[in-house]
Parts: structure tokens; C-alpha cells; sequence
């Protein structure tokens, strides 16, 4: 991995936009001058107190409970190693590498910050590992949220010790394997710097950036399917009229309306209630009937949409901003304040801002599901659709089963999402002998806020599909500038459903089309970029 495109790391400046291109290998990392200059004089800072004979939690003491046990100095070196073995004890699947990526890069930028105490040559490894595409194996599962992510961090250090398998050009190694080939020599902790490569939110907060990325482009792919179903369902358009959200002002909302009618320029098959109302007034008068078969307002899923998705779009700006100011911050301890040269202890490891706002991301994510699973469910019934065969079939209702199958998927990961969406950073449960008596458990919430991402991006996916089959007895040609972009791009890569066939291929084309970005990407060529 030989990567040209520079982000230079200063502990304060870091974005999720940053942090993205990194995790996808896309930029190289160094730190810069002000970051090096910091941690040089925090570094000097430890060694004046060590020499000094001063005590200082997790270099001269035990950790946590065991704190009022002394370490003599001579074995301060070897406490280090000890906790990042003893800690390295994550189970289940491992994370993949560009989450692997942006944590290394998280704690990398509180290295930066210049209160972590460690040596420069600390900081270094883990730009040469990020560097290089030396990516550690680190379970996902271990971390309580507390005093850090103190398990899959633990992996990371072992990896940069030269201990532990990783994952190195394509294959899984040991880390010692890995480092003699890229030419890196392992670390040998030194004072501190075990505890600081462990101590904080890192894990989390990297895992949940990414979670936060894939949100904000899955809303605006959300609003380009979601203009492709109000064409298929020949809906009002008098419910994205700006006049309606201009007098009930939330941002979001009127950022949805505001795409949804770029998006549907041009559409001739969206009409105002007053051209349905005369339609229906001629029905009445033709057919001398008391009923007619269209509704004058349109169900909750296709009228509410600015608002649902608005309060979704609020909820994910509130994220960001939660998850930016974690990623600039020092979640260590204890803090190194080398100006004062004091060492203060508290608990800015604590990772509850992360947990909190992961909770309320994985609630977002799931009302986002459930609003598009609905408008697929009116797709896909005769007695809602307003005149599309049962299930959406070319063939034979009764004979042919159409896209019903697709329905079970997305209700099954609807009900996932519900229960996935329940509150994770309520859920403590006291450890270390009762000294993390309440923890957070933010990777957890943030475990989870990636799976309703991945889910909800298959649910938006059985919506693009019946969507696009609708439009098909619509009319392509009727459809408006920013769906027709939509709809080409569906019809490139997945045929019209003229009869019954697996689908499970075209659900993972479908959702690669939402999860890649493409759809967003081809789209926006055409309307310029949604808000």
C-alpha cells in the first residue's frame, strides 16, 4: 500500500472526512511540527517525574483497584507490557481494516494533543503501521466503554510490540512477520505508554465516525428513492411545496423538501391536489360514483417524508458534531499538562458522549428503514398503489410472484433494526472490581449503529428495486431529471423483473449501488449536490 496524498495529524483538526480517506487508504498520515514539539514536551514532562521518584497512577502504581500498589521503577518498563498482554483478550469476528484504520488514526490525533506522556517514537509507529498497511486483528467484542476501549486498543499495542496476527498485503501474519518485511522495528513501551495507547475512546469514536459517514450519504440516497416511489405511487406533490416547511422551519426538513423537488423536475407523473381534485371531480361526474380510487392526500410514509427525514437529518448533524469535538480530544489518563508540568487524573477516557449519540444515531437510522420499508409495502400492494399489478409482476398475479420476496427481507431487518435501535449506553454493568462502577458501553452502541447502517442500506435497496419496477409501468420517459439519473443507473446493472427470478443477486447490486455511494454520486452529476 503505497499511498502519495498527505493528512498531516495535529490533534486538533481531524474531520470525519479525513478520517474516511485515511480508513479507506487513500491518504498517508505524518504528524505535524506543533504535534511533534507537544508530545516532546509532555514526554520531558514523565521523565522529570519519574526521576524525580514522584508517583503517577499506571506508571509507578497498579491500575485501577491495585492503584495503591507501588511498582518499583526498575519494573515500570514491564507493567506496560503486562497490561497490553493481559488486556489483549477481544473475542469474536475482527473488525475489517478500514475500521482497524480509523481507530489507529483516532488515537494517533490524542498522541498529537501533546497531554498522553508518550515518546515521539510512540506516536511514530502507529503513522508507519497506518502508513505501511499494517492493520492489527482486533475482535470486536470486549470493550465496556469506561476507562476506554481498553481491550481492542490493547490489540493494537500488542501488534505495535511486534506480538499478535495481523492483516499485511491481503493475509493474516504474525505482527512480528508484518513489521520485519515493511521494515518497522517493534515497539518496547516505555513508561506510560501502554496505559496511553489503551486509555480512551478511540475504538469507538473511529468505528462511529465511519457509522456517522455512511448515515449522512444513506439520507440523501434515501430522499433519491424515495422521489423514485412518489413517481411510482403518482403522488401530491404539494406536500414538498416549500410554502409547507418555510412555516415550520427545521433545516432538515426543508432540506428534504428542497431535494425531493430538484429531484423530480421535470416528472409528469406527480400532480398538485388541485389537478387531482379536478381528475377526481370528472371521475365523480363520468362514472356516477359516490368513491373514487385515489386518496386527495397520500399516506404518512409519502407525505410526511421532509419531516420524518428532517428529524433524521437533525439527529445526524447533532452526531457529527458530538463525534468531531471527541475525535480533537484528549480521552487519556492521566493527563500530562507539561506547561504547569502537572499530572492531573480524571476521566476523560469515559466514553458516554460517543454512547449516547451511537444510541441516537442507531434510532435515526432505524426510523429512516422503517419510512422506506413502508413506502415499498404500498409499492408493492394492488390495493395502495394506485393501479400497479399485485407484487409488481409482469406476469401472472397468482402464477407470478413478483418482488413479494423482497418484502420478507426488508421487514425481517426492519425488526432487527427495532430491536438493535434499543438504548445500549443505559446498560451498565460495573467491572474492575466495582472501580468502572459505571461504564458506557459506546463500541457496543456503536456495534450497533453500524449494523442498522448496513441494514437499512439493504432495506433502501428492496425500495430502489420496486421503485424502479414501478416506474417501468409508469413510463421512463415521465420521470423527472434527477430520477431518470436514478432509474439509468438501476437499469444498468439490474434488468427489468419480467418474471420471477432469484433475487438475491439483484438485492446485492441494488445495495451496492445505495452502500458505494454510486447512486448518490450518478445522481448528483446530474442535479448538483443534495443537501
Amino acid at each position: 500500500m503505497e499511498l502519495k496524498v498527505e493528512l498531516s495529524v495535529d490533534g486538533n483538526s481531524l474531520t470525519v472526512e479525513d478520517l474516511v480517506q485515511v480508513a479507506e487508504g487513500k491518504l498517508r498520515v505524518s504528524l505535524s511540527d506543533e504535534a511533534i514539539s507537544r508530545l516532546e514536551r509532555s514526554r520531558q514532562t514523565v521523565e522529570k517525574w519519574m526521576k524525580a521518584d514522584k508517583i503517577m497512577y499506571g506508571v509507578t502504581t497498579g491500575f485501577g483497584p491495585t492503584c495503591d500498589r507501588i511498582v518499583p521503577v526498575a519494573e515500570a518498563k514491564r507493567l506496560q507490557e503486562n497490561l497490553i498482554r493481559s488486556h489483549s483478550a477481544g473475542v469474536g469476528p475482527c473488525f475489517e481494516s478500514d475500521v482497524v484504520r480509523a481507530i489507529m488514526l483516532c488515537r494517533l490525533n490524542v498522541f498529537a494533543k501533546g497531554y498522553s506522556g508518550v515518546r515521539l517514537r510512540a506516536a511514530e509507529q502507529l503513522v508507519a503501521m497506518i502508513n505501511k498497511g499494517i492493520h492489527p486483528c482486533v475482535p470486536e467484542i470486549g470493550s465496556v466503554g469506561a476507562s476506554g476501549d481498553l481491550t481492542p486498543l490493547a490489540h493494537i499495542a500488542l501488534a505495535a510490540m511486534g506480538e499478535g496476527d495481523v492483516e499485511y498485503k491481503g493475509r493474516i501474519v504474525r505482527s512480528s512477520e508484518a513489521l520485519r518485511e515493511a521494515e518497522v522495528d517493534p515497539l518496547k513501551l516505555d513508561f506510560k505508554e501502554g496505559l496511553s495507547f489503551i486509555n480512551g475512546t478511540s475504538a469507538m469514536t473511529g468505528l462511529a465516525a465511519l457509522a456517522i459517514f455512511g448515515g449522512e450519504r444513506l439520507v440523501r440516497t434515501s430522499d433519491i428513492v424515495a422521489a423514485m416511489s412518489l413517481e411510482g405511487l403518482l403522488a401530491s406533490s404539494d406536500a414538498f411545496d416549500e410554502r409547507v416547511h418555510l412555516v415550520k422551519p427545521h433545516p432538515g426538513q426543508i432540506a428534504c423538501a428542497k431535494n425531493i423537488r430538484r429531484l423530480l423536475t421535470g416528472s409528469s407523473l406527480l400532480k398538485t391536489d388541485q389537478e387531482i381534485v379536478s381528475s377526481l371531480e370528472k371521475e365523480l361526474n363520468r362514472e356516477k360514483v359516490s368513491r373514487v380510487r385515489r386518496r386527495i392526500q397520500d399516506a404518512y410514509s409519502l407525505r410526511c417524508i421532509p419531516q420524518v427525514m428532517g428529524a433524521v437529518r437533525a439527529s445526524m448533524a447533532f452526531v457529527r458534531q458530538a463525534l468531531e469535538t471527541e475525535m480533537n480530544s484528549a480521552s487519556d489518563n492521566p493527563l500530562v499538562f507539561s506547561k504547569e508540568e502537572q499530572v492531573l487524573h480524571g476521566g476523560n477516557f469515559h466514553g458516554q458522549n460517543v454512547a449516547m449519540v451511537m444510541d441516537l444515531l442507531s434510532i435515526a437510522l432505524t426510523e429512516a428503514g422503517n419510512i422506506s420499508e413502508r413506502r415499498t409495502a404500498r409499492l408493492l400492494d394492488e390495493g395502495l398503489s394506485g393501479g400497479l399489478p399485485a407484487f409488481l409482476t409482469k406476469g401472472q398475479p397468482g402464477l407470478s410472484c413478483g418482488l413479494m420476496g423482497l418484502q420478507y427481507v426488508a421487514s425481517s431487518l426492519v425488526a432487527e433494526n427495532r430491536a438493535l435501535a434499543t438504548p445500549v449506553s443505559v446498560q451498565s454493568i460495573p467491572t474492575n472490581a466495582n472501580n468502572q462502577d459505571i461504564v458506557s458501553m459506546g463500541l457496543t452502541s456503536a456495534r450497533n449503529a453500524t449494523r442498522i447502517l448496513q441494514n437499512s442500506e439493504l432495506i433502501l435497496a428492496v425500495e430502489l428495486i420496486s421503485s424502479a419496477q414501478a416506474i417501468d409501468f409508469r413510463g421512463p420517459e415521465k420521470v423527472g431529471s434527477g430520477t431518470r439519473a436514478a432509474y439509468g443507473l438501476v437499469r444498468e446493472k439490474i434488468k427489468p423483473i419480467t418474471q420471477d427470478r432469484e433475487l438475491h443477486g439483484d438485492l446485492e447490486l441494488a445495495a451496492g449501488l445505495v452502500s458505494s455511494g454510486n447512486l448518490l454520486e450518478r445522481v448528483e452529476r446530474e442535479v448538483g449536490k443534495l443537501d
